[in-house]
């Protein structure tokens, strides 16, 4: 009875936005994926369960925020980033320690994965970097926390221009083709690839095929399956 209440609760509070512009969480998934977003493509929605765990992860964030505050770290917090034409971030903190600045990324996750980090995950590097490039840091920290055992590990990262311009470059390709109505292939390593297990895009990544297809083709499909639904 309650539990059926507190999970509504949480799938109620799932909204597809309208997306004009890339956010710097986006760098590094599945371009399909964050095509369809744009296109606001029906999705599966997450599992109450699921929302929960990112609530914890906030909670993790105002944490490590207050204890940063209370070591006297010159600390600005929640730092968006310069405006873009077509990307839009939000830093979790800029520290200065001893007199050297950071873009500090915090990260949670549970304790097996947690075991198992030797080293950043791929596409944290990436939104990292380009919060390094758009406030003009050269060092980054990526603190990772166990939800669970409440361990941490850290990670500095030096600026790197090169792979700075070609996440760029990939983000305008990506434009392209939102503006062009192009949906882009799937991933090469579909269907192996972590996100493709975890994608809300599913259905309509089985409906489009490998190579690239012409959005309203795609979206012709869609209105006829619900029709048929109904």
């Amino acid at each position: 009875m309650l539990k059926e209440r507190i999970d509504k609760f949480y799938l109620d509070q799932q909204k597809d936005k309208d997306q004009t512009h890339f956010y710097i969480t986006d760098v590094g998934k599945c371009p399909r994926a964050v095509f369809f977003k744009f296109k606001k493509v029906p999705r599966e929605k997450m599992d109450a369960r699921i929302l929960r765990i990112f609530e914890k992860g906030e909670h993790i964030h105002r944490n490590i925020f207050n204890i940063l505050y209370r070591l006297r770290i010159g600390v600005t917090t929640e730092v968006s980033i310069p405006s873009q034409e077509i990307i839009s971030g939000r830093a979790d903190a800029i520290l200065c320690i001893d007199n050297e600045n950071y873009v500090l990324d915090i990260k949670s996750m549970n304790s097996m994965i947690f075991r198992g980090l030797k080293e950043p995950k791929e596409e944290n590097i990436f939104q990292l970097q380009l919060y390094l490039h758009y406030f003009n840091i050269k060092k980054g920290i990526l603190l990772y926390i166990d939800k669970d055992q409440q361990n941490i590990k850290e990670f500095i990262v030096n600026y790197d221009s090169k792979l700075v311009q070609s996440l760029l470059s990939d983000f305008k390709d990506l434009k392209g083709k939102i503006d062009s109505d192009t949906i882009p292939g799937r991933l090469s390593e579909y269907p192996k690839n972590w996100q493709c297990r975890y994608c809300q895009f599913e259905d309509a990544c089985l409906m489009t095929g490998d190579i690239e297809v012409n959005w309203e083709n795609l979206k012709a499909k869609i209105e006829l399956a619900n029709k048929e639904k109904k």
